[in-house]
């Protein structure tokens, strides 16, 4: 038989283990909500950081990233269609829609309309855009010329390279096969005469000229009896 405090003793035990085994589980919870507390703390400084890093960028990166993306794929297209001896436009045409074909001649219209000669500077800025699209940079040469040229590449309001570059035969002929173009080109226009030798002579100088113009061009519909009249001398 046990005694009162025997007894005392042993529903202490139970009680004390009890009391143990909430407080554990208390810390283990606390730990962990620790852990879970340092890891948000980790993972939302990794995305302040990434943040940061993305505003610190160019504002096209995205754009320019895409592209550059592009590139590379259709370098690895290009390289896979001469391993197997096809031509890679060709075989870029075939996967082409004609819903895709269509947009983007709508695209290239919309971006580039010609609206015919305007005025001589635009004119001379659409060819100076359509001669820098032909433009094709050798960046071998342009590496080897940077490293020729060390500081003296990227100058300064000190630096003297008048009289320094010699240009290559190669860049020679390609200058003058462009001339040659635009020659043979500009030979097939005709020049519209300023003056018709063939019409009549209204005007006695060139501000009254310009008058008569505009007088027919706005009153020539409405007099051209009176003046046909006057040229018979039916006139009443």
């Amino acid at each position: 038989m046990l005694t009162s405090q025997e007894s005392a003793v042993t529903d202490v035990e139970p009680v004390e283990t009890l009391a143990s085994q909430k407080r554990e589980a208390r810390l283990r919870k606390f730990k962990e909500l620790h852990l879970k507390r340092n890891e948000a703390h980790r993972l939302n400084h990794q995305e302040v950081a990434e943040e940061d890093k993305k505003l610190k960028l160019p504002s096209n990166w995205e754009a320019k990233k895409a592209r550059l993306q592009w590139e590379l794929e259709e370098n690895e297209k290009k390289k896979e269609c001469a391993a197997r001896g096809e031509d890679y436009d060709r075989v870029k045409l075939l996967e082409v829609t004609a819903s895709d074909a269509e947009r983007w001649q709508r695209k290239k219209k919309k971006k580039n309309p010609d609206t015919g000669f305007a005025g001589y500077a635009e004119a001379q800025l659409r060819q100076y855009q359509r001669l820098t699209k032909q433009i094709k940079p050798n960046m071998e040469a342009y590496d080897k010329q940077r490293e020729e040229s060390g500081e003296d590449f990227y100058p300064t309001s000190n630096t003297l390279i008048h009289g320094t570059h010699v240009p290559t035969k190669e860049g020679i002929d390609r200058m003058v096969e462009d001339v040659e173009k635009q020659i043979e080109k500009r030979s097939k226009y005709s020049r519209r005469r300023a003056y018709n030798d063939d019409a009549d002579i209204d005007y006695i100088n060139e501000r009254n000229a310009k008058f008569n113009q505009k007088a027919e061009r706005f009153y020539g519909k409405y007099t051209a009896e009176i003046k046909q009249n006057l040229e018979r001398g039916t006139a009443v």
